[in-house]
């Protein structure tokens, strides 16, 4: 039997400790971002049926799902009997609207939501690209105001800014003006989505490879010629919004931009705002406004979004005006990682000095716990050295010694492993020495 591979499957991780904990420091500020702007946790199962998750992502997205062949002997039957096809969850945002179909009767009018987990997608993995990843998601059901596409912006804007992270612009556009796009250049209706399709990639093949791609999609050249030439203009956004002036369509996706554009221009700390009018977003269900947040040291979007109006309609509610965003969280944390991370241990290391030594030890690390720091007991013995190497393998902040000498007179040894000054406290303050240090 060939001996099996120990490296994770490919397109996932392994996370060490000080990985481990800069995760959870970055989920910890994000959280915070999102609460302090009245967003409500919520989550959902990871896999879902899979005629969920279809029609939903375009055609590109469809082949990316991860479905899931075999579940064992136990297997999940439909309400007909048939067997129910079952896949792992793409994104956080078609599973939330499922379930907030499901759940409209216990939710408030205007639902602010935030989640934070983990998809999965069957793409080829790259730098920056996993198979396993977490989403930061926002959202807001039951406002079709303008004000929540820019409070989406502004939570997010707020979490990125609390993960110190700089340098982004954010392009913003509509459906609606893409929609009057297609009309002002002759695009035939049936031909629409295709041709989104094929703007959504332009910033990866060009502007010399979209003719061909627009064959693809099926567009005739007497439309994709003269439609190549205007987007190879520098001023196709200007040239775009006087062709959509007359068109009531594009006319109020323009309106929208200008005024989140508004809303958000001069109040951005550490990003930029503008008005990208070739911005796709190839997800077949957004309705109106549509965004992403790219940076010059990345070659791809860390965050994006948009307005999804008719998507609860699809799982057999009401059609409900929804906004939201997410956070591209793991490739904001590559991008910030710096090139050492110390792992934070317990604050406090308690040494046994011998056998006779084990139940007052117990005692002063449930004693320190009970005060609210961090403590662990040694658990190898032997020589206090050889303790105490452990203790700084550990990356603890203090060592407790307690010799024979020192349970005589009633004090603990507090030793600093980072300045090495020791400080002889009684035993019972232990607990509010270490937690008045920290």
């Amino acid at each position: 039997m060939s001996k099996p591979s120990v490296a994770p499957a490919s397109g996932t991780r392994d996370f060490l400790p000080a990985d481990m904990q800069r995760r959870l420091d970055a989920f910890r500020i994000v959280r915070a971002a999102f609460e302090q702007h009245g967003f409500l946790p919520f989550d959902t199962p990871c896999f879902e049926r899979l005629e969920t998750l279809t029609g939903k992502y375009g055609d590109e997205g469809e082949k990316l799902i991860f479905k899931i062949l075999k579940r064992g002997e136990a297997l999940d039957r439909a309400e007909d009997g048939e067997l129910a096809d079952m896949a792992l969850r793409y994104d956080l945002t078609v599973p939330t609207m499922r379930a907030v179909t499901a759940n409209r009767h216990k939710l408030p009018r205007i639902f602010k939501r935030y989640q934070m987990a983990p998809v999965w997608r069957a793409d080829r993995p790259g730098k920056g690209r996993f198979r396993e990843f977490y989403q930061c998601d926002v959202d807001i059901v039951g406002s079709p105001s303008t004000l929540a596409d820019i409070e989406v912006l502004s939570a997010m804007t707020a979490a990125i800014a609390g993960l110190s992270f700089t340098g982004y612009e954010i392009r913003l556009n509509s459906r609606k003006v893409l929609k009057g796009m297609m009309t002002a250049y002759d695009v035939p209706e049936a031909l629409h989505g295709g041709a989104v399709t094929a703007l959504d990639k332009l910033d990866k093949i060009g502007i010399d490879k979209l003719p061909e791609e627009f064959a693809t999609q099926g567009l005739p050249p007497e439309v994709a010629t003269p439609l190549v030439a205007d987007l190879a203009r520098a001023d196709f956004a200007a040239l775009l919004a006087d062709k959509l002036a007359a068109l009531p369509t594009g006319a109020a996706g323009l309106a929208e931009v200008a005024e989140i554009v508004g809303a958000l221009g001069d109040r951005l700390v550490g990003g930029s705002i503008r008005f990208d009018p070739l911005l796709a977003r190839g997800l077949d269900y957004y309705t109106g406004a549509i965004f992403e947040f790219v940076t010059p040291t990345y070659g791809g979007s860390i965050a994006g979004g948009g307005r999804y109006d008719g998507l609860t309609k699809l799982f057999g509610g009401k059609e409900e005006p929804v906004c939201g965003g997410s956070l591209g969280i793991e490739r904001i944390l590559m991008l910030t990682e710096q090139a050492t991370t110390e792992v934070a241990g317990p604050t406090a290391y308690v040494t046994v000095w011998d056998a006779d030594a084990r139940t007052t030890a117990l005692d002063l690390v449930r004693a320190i716990r009970a005060a609210g720091a961090s403590a662990e007991v040694d658990l190898v013995g032997g020589k206090i050295g050889g303790q105490m190497k452990l203790a700084a393998e550990r990356h603890c902040r203090f060592a407790l010694i307690q010799g024979p000498d020192d349970r005589a007179a009633g004090v603990v040894q507090v030793k600093a492993l980072g300045t090495g000054e020791q400080t002889a406290v009684p035993l019972a303050e232990v607990p509010g020495f270490l937690v008045s240090g920290t």
